[in-house]
């Protein structure tokens, strides 16, 4: 058969926040974009794995599209998170030091933040820090406070750009993974990927920890990704009140350093460590590097309760060698081929900035860039039925009874919820694409309550037998097949049971 040809002015490889973000600044544009990603959903690499800051600047060395990139980013947080309806705190952050000699390197970080334009920094005395987080490591000699800091949500924000992406004329192809990229007379001019080949006049290459072996696919190896793994704890909403703001200790030569932080959903979270890992696949987890974060984590907050853990994670950071920066630009002797590689942190913060700068790295390259009459920068924030008031939900529920039965008992997500999420422009048909949606399987239990009430819905929703619903895509399916499991018989039943709840098909399994 035939592969189906599309004919694109941009290809944008790679779904995470920084593809993402660029598809969408394009969509301003009269031009065909066409945004890929090798995994089932938008943000399943590195995007749904940090630690979620929205970074002020100060660390970046001066000069560098880091420092650059990330003042210039955080300025654009707050306009781009209230248009695309994604939950975001400025809140400020600390960088906290636990002695004197520590003490002297804030007013470096403090100098080195005012060369890259970060407003407000401010060293403040230990009784001030104090106010500020009561919790703290009563040891604190004194703290960088930067107003600019904040936290976000990361996979939201990516899910949000995709989505306004593809609301205004972006064609997304997820489980897409690219295969070739044709060049000829020192031009990229194609895409290949299973089934389809896109006809290019430009390929932007965001494929995060592979875009190395993407570059490779243009004859080019100017750049190796090394990926940097980063483990944590996540902890309890109950614990949430102990940390305000995100505290950092002194840098370290490798990181920032293991962080305490809320998230914008309120539990904290804590880490992460930094190892340099061959396998672009290893998010395992270790006792002896959970250990390392639980004790930095400490340093900064000793009362923090592992007891309170509900779950550990691993990320991975595309550290580019043998540059230590983000490389963005064309690649050397492929004019059209544009690489956003090497994005470690503080990549989240700079994402909407980063986009900026290839788009006009496009411009000058060639590409026309007339602003669409049309471009609707909004998308509303789907509806949180946790976020709402007892009158809001009671309304919701008077509208639609689905509203009422919570699927999510750790984080009240409610059926109308899941099905809502199953049915946004970007395509979500596996359990982790509905926990970045709608929180189900998010909270203390891990998804062991609401699991399979997930798995029937998206069988009703969508028609995917219930042995082929996944986790996250590929072979991670949630069941290995057919016993005498009622939730699979229930799951089928639950199409004809209209007459339960509102004239709807429901599933009480």
């Amino acid at each position: 058969m035939q592969p189906r040809r599309i004919a694109a002015d941009v290809v944008v490889i790679g779904a995470g926040v920084v593809g993402t973000g660029i598809a969408r600044e394009l969509s301003r544009y009269d031009v065909r974009v066409v945004l890929v990603e090798k995994q089932a959903d938008v943000a399943f690499g590195t995007t749904k794995a940090n630690t979620a800051l929205v970074h002020a600047g100060y660390d970046a060395e001066p000069g560098t599209w880091k420092a650059r990139l990330n003042v210039r980013g955080n300025a654009l947080y707050p306009k781009t998170c209230a248009d695309l309806g994604v939950a975001y705190k400025n809140c400020g952050s600390l960088v906290v030091a636990a002695t004197e000699n520590e003490a002297g390197y804030l007013h470096e970080l403090k100098e080195r933040g005012e060369r890259n334009g970060v407003p407000g920094l401010e060293v403040i005395p230990r009784e001030q820090v104090i106010e500020l987080e009561p919790h703290v490591n009563p040891g604190v000699v004194a703290a960088l406070w930067a107003p600019t800091g904040g936290i976000t949500s990361p996979w939201e924000l990516a899910i949000a750009y995709a989505e306004n992406a593809v609301a205004n004329g972006v064609e997304l192809l997820l489980s897409a993974p690219v295969t070739g990229i044709g060049v000829r007379r020192g031009r990229a001019f194609s895409v290949r990927c299973p089934g389809v080949v896109m006809d290019a006049r430009f390929v932007v290459n965001a494929a995060g920890i592979w875009a190395d072996d993407i570059e490779r696919m243009v004859g080019r190896d100017d750049f190796e990704i090394t990926p940097r793994r980063g483990e944590y704890y996540l902890f309890d909403k109950r614990v949430g009140h102990l940390v305000s703001r995100p505290l950092f200790p002194v840098p370290a030569e490798l990181s920032k350093g293991i962080v305490v932080t809320p998230t914008v959903d309120g539990n904290l979270i804590a880490g992460p460590n930094a190892l340099l890992v061959g396998d672009k696949g290893d998010l395992s987890t270790t006792a002896v590097g959970l250990a390392e974060v639980l004790e930095g984590a400490r340093r900064l907050v000793p009362g923090l309760p592992i007891r309170e853990s509900i779950t550990n994670f691993a990320g991975l950071r595309a550290v580019a060698a043998p540059i230590g920066d983000f490389i963005i630009g064309p690649s050397p002797g492929v004019p059209n081929f544009i690489n956003a590689a090497g994005i470690q942190s503080p990549g989240l913060t700079a994402a909407p900035a980063i986009a900026e700068a290839v788009r006009d790295i496009l411009a000058d390259a060639g590409l026309a860039l007339a602003e669409k009459p049309d471009f609707n920068s909004v998308r509303k924030r789907p509806t949180r039925f946790s976020e709402l008031g007892p009158e809001e939900q009671s309304a919701l529920i008077e509208s639609d009874p689905l509203w009422g039965h919570i699927i999510c008992r750790c984080e009240t997500v409610p059926e109308a919820e899941i099905i809502e999420a199953l049915h946004r422009p970007v395509s979500c048909t596996t359990l982790d694409g509905v926990k970045f949606r709608t929180r189900a399987g998010a909270g203390r239990c891990q998804g062991g309550f609401c699991g399979p009430r997930v798995v029937a819905i998206i069988h009703r929703e969508l028609g995917i037998s219930p042995e082929k619903v996944t986790k996250k895509g590929g072979a991670s399916f949630i069941l290995s097949g057919r016993t005498k499991d009622p939730l699979l018989e229930r799951a089928d039943e639950c199409v004809d049971e209209r007459e339960e709840v509102g004239g709807r098909a429901h599933c009480r399994v």
